[in-house]
């Protein structure tokens, strides 16, 4: 996920990083998407998750709803493929915004040695690790990620002290 926050006047202030794609992802595992197989779908879906009950199964009717549609499965194979052909490691440093980085210690799709990758390579950047949680964070352990949200934000915009 990728949130940038904007001045008013369109200026990016900040972003939010939180299982990145653009270093390393690990989203097929060892086998191709089966489209059709609801079973394959919910355990893919499960794997998203340090819990695998999050996969609730009106998100994995959604999964499997878009897995089905065929414009949307050629959307997201193009982008899969574009974050794997475009490594943005030697682009990363040229971020100057402050960047937060939330991360799940479970992400099994972008493990925390990337979210570590991104950390040393964005100069501005903040790192927080969340235990018992996988990929989606702000799914499976929203309170903890808001506040985390929160104080960054807030930090944000509190006026530049001067010495």
């Amino acid at each position: 996920m990728f949130i940038y926050w904007e001045t008013p006047w369109g200026d990016t202030k900040s972003l939010i990083l939180t299982g990145s794609s653009g270093l390393f992802e690990n989203g097929m595992g060892d086998s191709y998407p089966k489209r059709g197989d609801y079973d394959y779908i919910k355990r893919k879906t499960e794997l998203t998750f340090y819990d695998p009950k999050m996969a609730t199964k009106e998100l994995v009717d959604e999964v499997f709803e878009i897995t089905n549609n065929r414009l949307k499965v050629i959307k997201i194979i193009a982008l899969a493929k574009s974050a794997i052909r475009n490594n943005l490691g030697e682009e990363l440093n040229q971020i100057k915004q402050p960047t937060l980085l939330i991360w799940g210690n479970n992400d099994t799709i972008t493990p925390p040695f990337v979210a570590r990758e991104f950390n040393r390579l964005i100069p501005n950047s903040e790192l927080y690790f969340i235990d018992k949680c996988g990929h989606a964070p702000m799914m499976e352990v929203p309170d903890e990620f808001n506040v985390i949200l929160h104080k960054f934000l807030k930090k944000q915009n509190e006026p530049a002290t001067v010495i």
